[in-house]
Protein backbone atom coordinates (compact mmCIF):
# COMPACT_ATOMS: atom_id res chain seq x y z
CA UNK A 1 0.00 0.00 0.00
CA UNK A 2 1.17 3.54 -0.91
CA UNK A 3 1.90 6.74 1.69
CA UNK A 4 -1.56 7.99 -0.47
CA UNK A 5 -3.42 4.83 -0.36
CA UNK A 6 -2.50 4.96 3.54
CA UNK A 7 -3.61 8.39 3.95
CA UNK A 8 -6.59 7.98 2.12
CA UNK A 9 -7.85 5.26 4.28
CA UNK A 10 -7.04 7.15 7.19
CA UNK A 11 -9.43 10.06 5.84
CA UNK A 12 -12.06 7.69 5.18
CA UNK A 13 -11.64 6.52 8.74
CA UNK A 14 -11.53 9.74 10.44
CA UNK A 15 -15.62 10.52 8.82
CA UNK A 16 -16.57 7.52 10.58
CA UNK A 17 -14.64 8.02 13.79
CA UNK A 18 -16.01 11.77 14.12
CA UNK A 19 -19.86 10.10 14.64
CA UNK A 20 -18.70 6.95 17.72
CA UNK A 21 -20.38 7.31 20.51
CA UNK A 22 -18.18 7.99 23.72
CA UNK A 23 -19.10 4.32 25.44
CA UNK A 24 -18.14 3.28 22.14
CA UNK A 25 -14.87 4.31 22.33
CA UNK A 26 -14.14 4.12 26.05
CA UNK A 27 -14.67 0.42 25.45
CA UNK A 28 -12.78 0.45 22.46
CA UNK A 29 -9.83 1.94 24.63
CA UNK A 30 -10.24 -0.49 27.17
CA UNK A 31 -10.09 -3.26 24.65
CA UNK A 32 -6.76 -1.78 23.52
CA UNK A 33 -4.94 -1.75 27.54
CA UNK A 34 -5.99 -5.70 27.68
CA UNK A 35 -4.50 -6.27 24.28
CA UNK A 36 -1.30 -4.72 25.52
CA UNK A 37 -1.29 -6.90 28.34
CA UNK A 38 -2.15 -10.17 27.01
CA UNK A 39 0.79 -9.42 24.47
CA UNK A 40 3.16 -8.11 26.53
CA UNK A 41 5.33 -11.06 26.61
CA UNK A 42 5.60 -10.49 22.59
CA UNK A 43 5.84 -6.41 22.88
CA UNK A 44 8.96 -6.64 25.39
CA UNK A 45 10.35 -8.94 22.95
CA UNK A 46 10.67 -7.05 20.16
CA UNK A 47 11.30 -4.31 22.08
CA UNK A 48 14.51 -6.01 23.60
CA UNK A 49 15.60 -6.95 19.56
CA UNK A 50 15.60 -2.89 18.46
CA UNK A 51 17.62 -2.07 22.02
CA UNK A 52 19.84 -4.95 20.89
CA UNK A 53 20.26 -3.33 17.61
CA UNK A 54 20.65 0.09 18.79
CA UNK A 55 22.93 -0.76 21.22
CA UNK A 56 25.81 -1.48 18.35
CA UNK A 57 24.61 1.78 16.34
CA UNK A 58 25.25 3.60 19.43
CA UNK A 59 28.78 1.56 20.18
CA UNK A 60 29.62 2.29 16.26
CA UNK A 61 28.66 6.14 16.91
CA UNK A 62 25.46 5.63 14.82
CA UNK A 63 23.31 6.60 17.62
CA UNK A 64 23.29 8.87 20.47
CA UNK A 65 23.24 7.69 23.54
CA UNK A 66 20.30 9.92 24.50
CA UNK A 67 18.22 7.93 21.94
CA UNK A 68 18.91 4.74 23.23
CA UNK A 69 17.67 5.39 26.93
CA UNK A 70 14.05 6.60 25.10
CA UNK A 71 14.02 3.14 23.37
CA UNK A 72 14.25 0.93 26.09
CA UNK A 73 11.09 -0.47 27.37
CA UNK A 74 10.47 -2.65 30.60
CA UNK A 75 7.78 -4.25 31.95
CA UNK A 76 7.21 -1.59 34.33
CA UNK A 77 7.00 0.89 31.52
CA UNK A 78 4.94 -0.90 29.63
CA UNK A 79 2.37 -1.03 32.44
CA UNK A 80 2.79 2.85 32.67
CA UNK A 81 1.78 2.58 28.83
CA UNK A 82 -1.36 0.60 29.77
CA UNK A 83 -2.61 2.92 32.85
CA UNK A 84 -2.09 6.03 30.01
CA UNK A 85 -4.79 4.45 27.76
CA UNK A 86 -6.93 3.60 30.51
CA UNK A 87 -6.69 7.19 32.01
CA UNK A 88 -7.31 8.26 28.65
CA UNK A 89 -10.71 6.22 28.75
CA UNK A 90 -11.47 8.01 31.78
CA UNK A 91 -11.65 11.28 30.60
CA UNK A 92 -14.46 13.54 29.29
CA UNK A 93 -14.97 13.20 25.45
CA UNK A 94 -13.81 16.98 24.25
CA UNK A 95 -15.84 15.86 20.81
CA UNK A 96 -19.89 17.24 20.55
CA UNK A 97 -19.13 19.93 23.73
CA UNK A 98 -20.42 23.32 22.79
CA UNK A 99 -18.04 25.58 23.09
CA UNK A 100 -20.50 28.78 23.32
CA UNK A 101 -23.80 29.45 22.25
CA UNK A 102 -25.78 33.06 20.72
CA UNK A 103 -28.88 34.17 20.06
CA UNK A 104 -28.85 35.83 16.10
CA UNK A 105 -32.72 36.16 16.71
CA UNK A 106 -35.85 34.85 17.87
CA UNK A 107 -35.37 30.98 16.25
CA UNK A 108 -32.09 31.80 15.01
CA UNK A 109 -28.83 29.88 17.48
CA UNK A 110 -25.77 29.50 16.60
CA UNK A 111 -23.47 27.15 18.41
CA UNK A 112 -19.55 26.43 18.14
CA UNK A 113 -18.77 22.94 18.79
CA UNK A 114 -15.78 21.38 19.32
CA UNK A 115 -15.34 18.45 16.55
CA UNK A 116 -12.08 16.12 15.44
CA UNK A 117 -9.51 17.93 13.19
CA UNK A 118 -9.18 14.66 11.08
CA UNK A 119 -5.98 12.76 9.95
CA UNK A 120 -3.26 13.72 11.76
CA UNK A 121 0.55 12.87 10.77
CA UNK A 122 2.87 12.37 13.96
CA UNK A 123 6.92 11.98 13.06
CA UNK A 124 8.68 10.86 15.79
CA UNK A 125 11.99 9.92 17.09
CA UNK A 126 12.30 6.64 19.70
CA UNK A 127 10.15 6.46 22.37
CA UNK A 128 8.33 3.56 22.05
CA UNK A 129 5.03 4.72 24.60
CA UNK A 130 4.72 7.94 21.95
CA UNK A 131 2.85 5.16 20.32
CA UNK A 132 0.22 4.12 22.77
CA UNK A 133 0.09 8.01 24.08
CA UNK A 134 -0.75 8.98 20.51
CA UNK A 135 -2.96 6.33 19.86
CA UNK A 136 -5.34 6.53 22.74
CA UNK A 137 -5.59 10.42 22.45
CA UNK A 138 -6.40 10.57 18.41
CA UNK A 139 -8.74 7.89 19.28
CA UNK A 140 -10.81 9.32 21.83
CA UNK A 141 -10.94 13.28 20.37
CA UNK A 142 -12.16 11.11 16.94
CA UNK A 143 -9.08 11.14 15.09
CA UNK A 144 -7.21 8.74 12.77
CA UNK A 145 -3.06 8.54 12.51
CA UNK A 146 -0.58 8.00 10.26
CA UNK A 147 2.62 7.54 13.05
CA UNK A 148 6.18 7.58 11.48
CA UNK A 149 8.66 6.70 14.21
CA UNK A 150 12.66 6.06 14.23
CA UNK A 151 14.00 3.45 12.14
CA UNK A 152 15.62 2.29 15.97
CA UNK A 153 12.11 1.23 17.10
CA UNK A 154 10.90 -0.52 14.40
CA UNK A 155 10.04 -3.42 15.94
CA UNK A 156 8.22 -1.91 18.95
CA UNK A 157 6.33 0.43 17.05
CA UNK A 158 5.59 -1.88 14.59
CA UNK A 159 3.78 -4.55 17.24
CA UNK A 160 2.33 -2.03 19.18
CA UNK A 161 -0.05 -0.62 15.94
CA UNK A 162 -0.46 -3.83 15.29
CA UNK A 163 -1.78 -4.89 18.53
CA UNK A 164 -4.00 -1.95 19.06
CA UNK A 165 -5.62 -2.42 15.84
CA UNK A 166 -6.22 -6.01 17.01
CA UNK A 167 -8.32 -4.26 19.61
CA UNK A 168 -10.54 -2.40 17.27
CA UNK A 169 -10.90 -5.61 14.99
CA UNK A 170 -13.14 -6.48 17.61
CA UNK A 171 -15.47 -3.76 17.26
CA UNK A 172 -17.17 -3.73 13.72
CA UNK A 173 -18.79 -0.68 14.51
CA UNK A 174 -14.98 1.30 13.83
CA UNK A 175 -13.21 1.67 10.51
CA UNK A 176 -10.21 0.06 9.58
CA UNK A 177 -7.27 3.04 8.92
CA UNK A 178 -7.97 4.08 12.68
CA UNK A 179 -3.82 3.61 13.76
CA UNK A 180 -1.62 3.86 10.48
CA UNK A 181 2.17 3.62 10.22
CA UNK A 182 4.59 4.16 7.52
CA UNK A 183 8.61 3.49 8.02
CA UNK A 184 11.07 4.66 5.72
CA UNK A 185 12.19 8.77 5.01
CA UNK A 186 10.69 8.68 1.41
CA UNK A 187 7.54 7.98 2.98
CA UNK A 188 7.76 11.20 5.33
CA UNK A 189 8.29 12.70 1.72
CA UNK A 190 5.35 11.60 0.14
CA UNK A 191 3.33 12.16 3.70
CA UNK A 192 4.29 15.99 3.26
CA UNK A 193 2.44 16.39 0.01
CA UNK A 194 -0.73 15.16 1.08
CA UNK A 195 -1.99 18.36 1.91
CA UNK A 196 -6.19 17.41 0.68
CA UNK A 197 -5.98 14.13 2.86
CA UNK A 198 -3.45 14.84 6.29
CA UNK A 199 -4.95 17.77 8.29
CA UNK A 200 -1.61 18.22 10.37
CA UNK A 201 1.40 17.28 11.05
CA UNK A 202 3.14 16.67 14.13
CA UNK A 203 6.83 16.25 14.15
CA UNK A 204 8.27 15.47 17.89
CA UNK A 205 12.11 15.85 17.41
CA UNK A 206 14.82 18.39 16.86
CA UNK A 207 14.55 21.76 15.46
CA UNK A 208 16.14 20.89 12.72
CA UNK A 209 13.52 17.95 12.00
CA UNK A 210 10.65 20.56 12.79
CA UNK A 211 11.98 23.68 10.60
CA UNK A 212 12.63 20.86 7.39
CA UNK A 213 8.78 19.56 7.86
CA UNK A 214 7.68 23.36 7.71
CA UNK A 215 9.16 24.34 5.28
CA UNK A 216 8.40 21.30 2.85
CA UNK A 217 4.76 21.05 3.14
CA UNK A 218 1.59 22.69 2.79
CA UNK A 219 -0.08 21.11 5.96
CA UNK A 220 -0.60 22.90 9.38
CA UNK A 221 2.77 21.51 11.97
CA UNK A 222 1.98 21.66 15.60
CA UNK A 223 5.54 22.19 16.10
CA UNK A 224 7.51 20.11 19.01
CA UNK A 225 11.10 21.23 19.11
CA UNK A 226 14.32 21.24 20.96
CA UNK A 227 13.28 21.17 25.06
CA UNK A 228 15.85 23.89 25.97
CA UNK A 229 14.29 24.45 29.45
CA UNK A 230 16.37 27.06 32.14
CA UNK A 231 16.36 27.03 35.92
CA UNK A 232 16.59 30.18 37.23
CA UNK A 233 17.22 30.60 41.25
CA UNK A 234 16.42 34.07 42.46
CA UNK A 235 18.00 35.96 45.42
CA UNK A 236 15.15 35.61 47.63
CA UNK A 237 15.26 31.81 48.22
CA UNK A 238 14.98 28.50 50.40
CA UNK A 239 18.32 26.94 49.22
CA UNK A 240 17.48 23.30 50.39
CA UNK A 241 14.70 23.21 48.61
CA UNK A 242 15.93 25.07 44.94
CA UNK A 243 18.96 22.56 45.46
CA UNK A 244 16.60 19.41 45.15
CA UNK A 245 14.38 21.30 42.73
CA UNK A 246 17.22 22.07 40.24
CA UNK A 247 18.73 18.06 40.96
CA UNK A 248 15.45 16.88 39.84
CA UNK A 249 14.94 19.35 36.93
CA UNK A 250 18.54 17.71 35.36
CA UNK A 251 18.30 14.26 36.80
CA UNK A 252 15.21 12.61 37.26
CA UNK A 253 15.17 11.70 33.57
CA UNK A 254 17.29 13.36 31.71
CA UNK A 255 17.06 12.60 28.31
CA UNK A 256 13.47 14.32 28.06
CA UNK A 257 12.53 17.36 26.60
CA UNK A 258 11.57 18.83 29.99
CA UNK A 259 14.63 18.33 31.35
CA UNK A 260 16.77 21.35 32.92
CA UNK A 261 19.59 22.50 30.28
CA UNK A 262 21.01 25.85 31.35
CA UNK A 263 20.77 27.29 35.29
CA UNK A 264 20.39 30.25 36.28
CA UNK A 265 21.81 31.94 39.62
CA UNK A 266 21.66 35.37 40.60
CA UNK A 267 24.80 37.03 41.29
CA UNK A 268 24.37 37.84 45.34
CA UNK A 269 23.77 34.24 46.26
CA UNK A 270 25.95 32.81 43.46
CA UNK A 271 28.47 31.87 46.18
CA UNK A 272 26.24 30.21 48.63
CA UNK A 273 23.65 28.29 45.59
CA UNK A 274 26.57 26.77 43.33
CA UNK A 275 29.00 24.94 45.93
CA UNK A 276 25.80 22.96 47.54
CA UNK A 277 24.20 22.47 43.73
CA UNK A 278 27.41 21.56 42.54
CA UNK A 279 27.96 18.55 45.03
CA UNK A 280 24.54 17.41 44.63
CA UNK A 281 24.78 17.48 40.70
CA UNK A 282 28.25 15.76 40.95
CA UNK A 283 27.29 13.31 43.29
CA UNK A 284 24.38 12.29 40.52
CA UNK A 285 27.26 12.00 37.81
CA UNK A 286 26.02 15.60 36.42
CA UNK A 287 28.94 17.16 34.08
CA UNK A 288 29.05 20.64 34.41
CA UNK A 289 30.14 24.16 32.56
CA UNK A 290 29.56 27.54 33.63
CA UNK A 291 30.23 31.68 32.19
CA UNK A 292 33.47 32.84 33.75
CA UNK A 293 32.00 34.10 37.12
CA UNK A 294 30.39 30.36 37.23
CA UNK A 295 34.19 29.08 36.85
CA UNK A 296 35.53 31.42 39.42
CA UNK A 297 32.98 29.93 42.26
CA UNK A 298 33.78 26.81 41.21
CA UNK A 299 36.88 25.84 39.99
CA UNK A 300 37.49 23.30 37.67
CA UNK A 301 34.42 22.91 35.88
CA UNK A 302 34.35 23.41 31.97
CA UNK A 303 33.94 26.20 30.19
CA UNK A 304 30.25 26.62 28.91
CA UNK A 305 30.30 28.17 25.22
CA UNK A 306 27.71 30.29 23.77
CA UNK A 307 26.55 27.29 21.61
CA UNK A 308 26.01 25.60 25.13
CA UNK A 309 23.30 27.86 25.89
CA UNK A 310 21.27 26.81 22.74
CA UNK A 311 22.41 23.24 23.34
CA UNK A 312 19.29 20.14 24.34
CA UNK A 313 21.58 17.53 25.90
CA UNK A 314 19.58 15.25 26.88
CA UNK A 315 22.23 14.13 29.23
CA UNK A 316 23.99 14.56 32.20
CA UNK A 317 25.13 17.66 31.22
CA UNK A 318 24.28 21.29 32.57
CA UNK A 319 25.14 24.78 31.82
CA UNK A 320 25.31 27.39 34.56
CA UNK A 321 25.43 31.09 34.07
CA UNK A 322 25.47 33.74 36.99
CA UNK A 323 22.79 36.40 35.67
CA UNK A 324 22.96 40.17 37.70
CA UNK A 325 19.00 39.96 38.37
CA UNK A 326 16.00 38.78 37.13
CA UNK A 327 15.27 40.96 34.48
CA UNK A 328 18.71 39.71 32.48
CA UNK A 329 17.20 36.05 33.55
CA UNK A 330 14.37 36.67 31.55
CA UNK A 331 16.56 38.15 28.37
CA UNK A 332 18.60 35.19 28.51
CA UNK A 333 15.62 32.73 28.66
CA UNK A 334 13.73 34.26 25.95
CA UNK A 335 16.98 34.53 23.95
CA UNK A 336 18.52 30.87 24.63
CA UNK A 337 15.13 28.94 25.93
CA UNK A 338 13.23 27.03 23.28
CA UNK A 339 9.77 28.65 24.47
CA UNK A 340 8.85 24.74 26.40
CA UNK A 341 9.41 24.90 30.53
CA UNK A 342 11.25 27.21 31.97
CA UNK A 343 10.77 27.52 35.48
CA UNK A 344 11.84 30.45 38.87
CA UNK A 345 13.02 29.23 41.93
CA UNK A 346 11.77 31.68 45.06
CA UNK A 347 10.51 33.34 48.20
CA UNK A 348 9.46 36.74 46.45
CA UNK A 349 5.92 36.49 44.85
CA UNK A 350 6.37 39.59 43.10
CA UNK A 351 9.44 37.93 41.30
CA UNK A 352 7.25 35.17 40.57
CA UNK A 353 4.90 36.99 38.93
CA UNK A 354 7.29 39.26 37.17
CA UNK A 355 8.82 35.67 35.59
CA UNK A 356 5.40 34.55 34.84
CA UNK A 357 4.46 37.65 32.40
CA UNK A 358 7.99 37.74 31.31
CA UNK A 359 9.05 34.78 30.35
CA UNK A 360 7.36 33.58 26.73
CA UNK A 361 7.44 29.92 27.38
CA UNK A 362 4.15 27.27 26.88
CA UNK A 363 4.92 26.75 30.59
CA UNK A 364 6.51 28.71 33.64
CA UNK A 365 6.71 27.33 36.68
CA UNK A 366 7.64 28.67 40.17
CA UNK A 367 9.08 26.85 43.11
CA UNK A 368 8.99 23.30 41.36
CA UNK A 369 11.02 21.08 39.34
CA UNK A 370 10.70 21.42 35.08
CA UNK A 371 9.98 17.69 35.14
CA UNK A 372 6.28 18.44 35.91
CA UNK A 373 5.82 20.03 32.55
CA UNK A 374 3.71 16.89 30.85
CA UNK A 375 0.49 15.82 29.63
CA UNK A 376 -0.24 12.96 32.67
CA UNK A 377 1.24 15.04 35.30
CA UNK A 378 -0.92 18.28 33.97
CA UNK A 379 -3.71 15.78 34.11
CA UNK A 380 -4.86 15.30 30.40
CA UNK A 381 -4.39 11.77 30.51
CA UNK A 382 -1.49 12.10 27.72
CA UNK A 383 -0.64 14.04 25.15
CA UNK A 384 1.20 13.73 21.66
CA UNK A 385 3.57 16.04 22.17
CA UNK A 386 4.47 19.93 23.50
CA UNK A 387 3.78 22.02 21.59
CA UNK A 388 5.59 25.22 21.12
CA UNK A 389 3.44 26.59 18.87
CA UNK A 390 1.25 30.33 19.61
CA UNK A 391 -1.66 28.91 17.61
CA UNK A 392 -4.71 26.27 18.23
CA UNK A 393 -2.63 24.25 21.32
CA UNK A 394 0.67 24.92 23.03
CA UNK A 395 2.58 23.08 25.76
CA UNK A 396 1.37 19.60 26.43
CA UNK A 397 -1.11 18.61 23.71
CA UNK A 398 -3.86 16.29 24.81
CA UNK A 399 -7.73 15.88 24.01
CA UNK A 400 -8.34 19.43 24.13
CA UNK A 401 -5.64 20.31 21.51
CA UNK A 402 -6.61 17.73 19.34
CA UNK A 403 -10.28 19.14 18.69
CA UNK A 404 -11.09 22.12 16.47
CA UNK A 405 -14.35 23.31 16.60
CA UNK A 406 -17.19 24.00 13.75
CA UNK A 407 -20.17 26.71 13.72
CA UNK A 408 -23.69 25.56 13.84
CA UNK A 409 -26.59 27.49 12.62
CA UNK A 410 -29.82 26.14 13.24
CA UNK A 411 -32.67 28.92 12.09
CA UNK A 412 -36.65 28.36 11.43
CA UNK A 413 -37.03 30.16 7.58
CA UNK A 414 -34.96 33.03 8.46
CA UNK A 415 -33.13 34.86 5.21
CA UNK A 416 -30.28 36.95 4.60
CA UNK A 417 -32.49 39.96 3.36
CA UNK A 418 -34.77 40.26 6.11
CA UNK A 419 -32.10 41.72 7.98
CA UNK A 420 -31.03 44.11 4.87
CA UNK A 421 -31.66 47.68 4.23
CA UNK A 422 -33.27 50.23 6.19
CA UNK A 423 -36.35 48.36 7.71
CA UNK A 424 -34.29 45.40 8.01
CA UNK A 425 -34.64 43.51 11.56
CA UNK A 426 -32.10 43.43 13.76
CA UNK A 427 -29.59 40.79 15.67
CA UNK A 428 -29.82 40.46 19.38
CA UNK A 429 -27.04 38.65 19.58
CA UNK A 430 -27.02 37.41 22.73
CA UNK A 431 -24.85 34.92 24.67
CA UNK A 432 -26.79 31.70 25.60
CA UNK A 433 -26.13 29.22 28.16
CA UNK A 434 -24.37 26.18 27.22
Amino acid sequence: MTVQDTAKRAKEAAVRLSSLSTELKNRCLMEMADTLRNRAEEILKESAEDVRKAEISVEKGKLGPPLLKRLKLDASKLDQMILSIESVAAMKDPVGEVLGKTLLDDGLVLSRVACPIGVIGVIFESRPDAVTQIGSLCFKSGNSVILKGGSEAGRSIRILVESMNEALSKFPEVPVGVFNMVETREDVSAMLDLDRLIDLLIPRGSNELVRYIQSHTKIPVLGHSDGICNVYVDIDVDLPSATELVVDSKCQYPGVCNAAENLLVHREIAGEVLPLVRKELEENGVLLKGCEETQKILQGISPATDKDWDTEYLDLILSIKVVADLTEAIDFINLHGSGHTDAILTKDQGSARQFFSGVDSSSVLHNCSTRFADGFRYGLGAEVGISTNKTHARGPVGLEGLVIYQYRLEGSGQTVAQYSGKGGKKFKHKPLAE
